[in-house]
């Protein structure tokens, strides 16, 4: 099935109508989310600035890591130090780490964003994992952990994920997470100078029960060998629900 289709099998499922007796949900500020292997924790810019910096200059041609993403790359610390600093202190997006629990070190960030508390809807965005992290578990599970917090813990009604248009990684991330394809927003941001057409994808209260029983089948620790090869896919898990 691909994408246009996906969106019209979730027009047909829709629920457009249904009375809502109350909407409304608590805010979400950043809490400690702990999983099998990963951590998502809130920033600590005294803590976090010198390994942040770290993870986002390693590997191969880093600079790319940051080709989609409002901010970065850094050529210093001190510019990490003042990101950090602005990071915490804003309340929407609320920024986040990724952290290895076994070795305590991050893997990257990503954020809660455009909340709405008053009709139950926010998003996961700002996203970026450094190499050492891209298509790892730990990556995997630490966006787990965000879906659960908002569509479990505090029961949002929405959580969206949005990203460039050209932005085929994030886009098959989508999909393969259990959201589903919305459509295209064009000229909907202007981004470091380029306008950028946005991809839009959703997930919902009603989807979130067999989305997260796909997450809680594929981060059992059963369901990898010693090396920690995967035996089954997550986007083979998703993609049988739609």
């Amino acid at each position: 099935m691909n994408e246009n289709e996906r969106a019209s099998a979730a027009g047909r499922r829709g629920i457009d109508g249904r009375p809502v007796a109350d909407a409304g949900r608590g805010p979400i500020t950043g809490p400690v989310l702990h999983g099998h292997c990963a951590s998502v924790e809130p920033i600590d810019p005294a803590r976090d600035a010198d390994a942040i910096f770290r993870v986002g200059r390693e590997g191969t041609d880093p600079d790319r890591i940051w080709d989609y993403m409002a901010f970065g790359p850094f050529a210093e610390v001190t510019a990490v130090e003042d990101w950090l600093a602005r990071c915490a202190a804003s309340r929407d997006p609320v920024f986040m780490v990724y952290r290895d629990r076994a070795s305590g070190e991050p893997g990257g960030m990503g954020s809660f964003m455009e909340l709405r508390p008053a009709v139950g809807v926010g998003e996961i965005g700002n996203i970026w994992f450094g190499r050492g992290w891209q298509r790892s578990r730990h990556a995997t599970e630490a966006l787990c952990l965000m879906m659960e917090h908002v569509l479990g813990t505090c029961r949002y009604r929405r959580l969206e994920w949005k990203c460039n248009a050209l932005n085929a990684p994030s886009r098959t991330a989508a999909l393969r997470l259990g959201f589903r394809y919305e459509g295209i927003f064009l000229n909907h941001m202007v981004v470091k100078g380029c306008s950028r057409d946005t991809a839009w994808f959703s997930l919902t209260e009603e989807e979130w029960p067999e989305v997260r029983a796909c997450h809680e089948r594929w981060l059992d620790p059963s369901n990898f060998e010693a090396d920690g090869t995967q035996r089954i896919s997550l986007a083979a898990l998703t993609r049988a629900l739609w």
